[in-house]
């Protein structure tokens, strides 16, 4: 399985998308190292949101989709859409 998910960083006050087939909780805690990278400083990363796919393709393409908004309105939306 392979999943989507979108992170946020109050520090930062920003939104992270990305994809993995790890677990998530591994996934997030390498995210909150001490690394170069965009999520690499803050350690403060936290998940708002998943969606599960069977293919990677899929995940992919929905990650490239989200990110291509480049709306902070519409991530919030879409969190949104699942609480």
């Amino acid at each position: 399985m392979y999943q989507v998910y979108i992170l946020y960083s109050a520090i930062k006050d920003r939104y992270y998308v990305g994809f993995t087939s790890d677990s998530l909780s591994e996934r997030i805690r390498r995210h909150n190292t001490n690394h170069k990278g965009f999520t690499g400083k803050t350690g403060d990363w936290d998940l708002v949101y998943t969606e599960t796919f069977a293919l990677k393709e899929n995940a992919m393409k929905r990650e490239k989709e989200v990110k291509a908004w480049k709306s902070r309105k519409m991530i919030e939306k879409l969190i949104r859409s699942v609480g």
